[in-house]
């Protein structure tokens, strides 16, 4: 059993838990006071290499990366810094992430938010969308082709963007089986944990051009931006990059370069 598999069973366990109150009809059913989500992958869409700046405590790879962390003020910080999107780590166990963090910084800030969390049952949908989400992660290697379709099915009724994101050529193709129109490849081999933007390079020709292409982990130079920016990526995600300088916000600029 790989760190995926791990996380995917102990997050169904905490779903049983922690979200047994939303019944089968909660599922097509908005909240009363209806928010409109803003539209995460039309902010992505824009001249120049746009950047999901992320909210990140720690990951199971790297341990704790912010041990100041105060998430509202990040995100804040990127809004300021002009961040397209802004993704928030919501996984407790393994990332030290909270739902709260997502639902205190909708609060504070008016740009595309993205919940960055596993994604493995229905109620976790209608959930995001209570949390003041405007995005979701589909992780292709951790559900069923039928899943996605059902998933991305209930987030467009909530107004949800799906990112669906794939690591190989076979999760690629499922990806455009379902007919993802933002499509997101991980760098990072969740076997070894290594990461490499080749992968992103080498994933990039086989996505049509109509689809919204994020190159997303081991993101950290201006070239590796460059590169991007060349093979026609419309956005990279980047998290540790930002999250271990003084201010993460600041630090968007420099990373980008000329490639805004």
């Amino acid at each position: 059993m790989n760190i995926l598999d791990k996380i995917n069973r102990d997050k169904q366990a905490e779903v049983d838990q922690t979200l047994k109150h939303i019944s089968p009809a909660d599922l097509h059913k908005k909240a009363s006071d209806t928010r409109i989500p803003l539209d995460f992958r039309a902010a992505l869409q824009k001249p120049g290499l746009s950047i999901i700046a992320e909210v990140k405590k720690a990951s199971p790879s790297k341990g704790i990366i912010r041990p100041d962390f105060h998430p509202v003020e990040f995100a804040k910080s990127y809004a300021r810094h002009q961040a397209n999107c802004i993704s928030i780590l919501t996984e407790e166990k393994y990332f030290q992430g909270h739902p709260n963090f997502l639902r205190d910084i909708r609060k504070e800030v008016n740009i595309p938010l993205l919940r960055k969390d596993f994604i493995v049952d229905p109620r976790q949908i209608r959930d995001s969308y209570d949390l003041g989400a405007d995005a979701i992660l589909l992780i292709v290697a951790s559900l069923k082709k039928e899943q996605i379709l059902e998933f991305q099915q209930l987030a467009q009724e909530f107004g949800l963007t799906c990112l669906v994101e794939v690591h190989t050529q076979q999760e690629l193709e499922v990806a455009l089986q379902c007919e993802s129109k933002l499509i997101g490849v991980n760098n990072r081999n969740l076997s070894t944990f290594e990461t490499d933007i080749q992968n992103s390079i080498d994933l990039r020709q086989e996505i049509p051009s109509d689809v919204t292409c994020v190159s997303e982990s081991g993101i950290h130079s201006t070239e590796h931006c460059d590169r991007l920016n060349k093979h026609g990526f419309d956005a990279i995600l980047v998290g540790e990059t930002l999250m271990r300088q003084e201010d993460p916000g600041l630090a968007i600029s420099e990373l980008l370069g000329k490639n805004r």
